[in-house]
């Protein structure tokens, strides 16, 4: 696998154009992964750029970034709902500009030993990062009542309760440690959708959200962009499922007024926050058919995009 081009970045040329980068500007690739979204940002503008990832894996591929770009492209170890203090910690306290690509990769799929898919056997493990508890740790401790309402709640299966059931009576003879191990489990009560969805895809996504933390790390990624952008900066976020999107929505709407004020029978209230953001557009950006085409993953990509006001952060209200 080549470290420069291991998969397709979604809706890159949208992005750019939300991100707009001009030469002497300061980015954030918050998702860097395998690099894509940052090579397009700095390919496009003289300035420099900063990418943030938990995951090992990109951030070697982000020191081999580091010296083609030599002083304009900074790798940085960590979460990106910490990177307010990632970027403080290197000096930085104001950006122009940030992309967010929430979930997981295609480079983290393909690689079976991360535990991500259910097509390749491999340690059940599901960890962007290293530390805290794998997916083989949440099914085999969690109590069934709790596995329900992980598998319900992130990955809407509708079998939710039979997948519980079904995964706590295996696991009292013998404990899951492989991916196709729950897989298989898992197909016993869930059959294929008429679309050909494999049965185990939505427990997958719910396990890696759960054990990653994926909606509360992106709510604190929202936060700290709004803290970081300069009045004036953008923020670009791509997201691929409706719990993620309806995340970025809300707050984008909230910090940007967009909603208004309910009805003219309701009092304005003149306690409520300037806004923060103004939306560069109302609704999502959706890949081209031709993006579709080339890139199926693209199919599901919501883009929303945002300029930062002169308005002091909400949690400064």
């Amino acid at each position: 696998m080549s470290d420069k081009a291991p998969h397709i970045s979604v809706l890159l040329s949208e992005v750019l154009g939300v991100l707009n980068p001009a030469p002497g500007e300061v980015m954030v690739d918050g998702t860097y992964g395998a690099g894509g979204y940052s090579r397009a940002i700095l390919g496009a503008s003289a300035g420099k750029l900063y990418g943030v990832d938990r995951d090992p894996r990109a951030i070697t591929i982000g020191k081999g970034m580091e010296a083609e770009f030599d002083g304009r492209f900074k790798i940085l170890e960590g979460c990106y709902g910490d990177m307010a203090q990632l970027l403080e910690n290197a000096g930085v306290s104001q950006v122009d500009g940030i992309a967010l690509d929430i979930g997981v990769s295609s480079m983290q799929i393909d690689e079976a030993d991360r535990g991500f898919s259910f097509m390749q056997d491999g340690p059940l493990d599901m960890r962007m990062g290293q530390d805290g508890p794998t997916a083989a740790d949440i099914v085999n401790t969690e109590a069934e009542e709790d596995l329900v309402r992980i598998i319900y709640r992130y990955g809407d299966e509708r079998k939710a309760h039979a997948v519980s059931n079904a995964i706590v009576t295996r696991r009292a003879i013998k404990p899951f440690s492989r991916t196709v191990d729950l897989a298989n489990v898992i197909a016993t009560v869930v059959r294929p959708s008429s679309k050909g969805m494999h049965p185990a895809t939505k427990t997958f996504q719910a396990l890696r959200i759960h054990v990653n933390d994926e909606l509360g790390e992106l709510r604190r990624g929202l936060e700290a962009a709004e803290r970081l952008l300069a009045p004036g900066g953008r923020l670009a976020v791509v997201s691929f499922h409706s719990l993620e999107d309806r995340i970025v929505k809300k707050f984008l709407a909230e910090r940007a007024d967009a909603k208004g004020n309910p009805s003219r029978h309701v009092p304005m209230d003149d306690n409520k926050a300037d806004p923060s953001f103004t939306l560069i557009k109302r609704g999502a950006i959706k890949a081209t058919k031709d993006e579709v085409d080339v890139n199926p993953r693209s199919r599901s990509a919501r883009l929303r995009g945002a300029i930062r006001t002169t308005a002091p952060i909400w949690e400064a209200k």
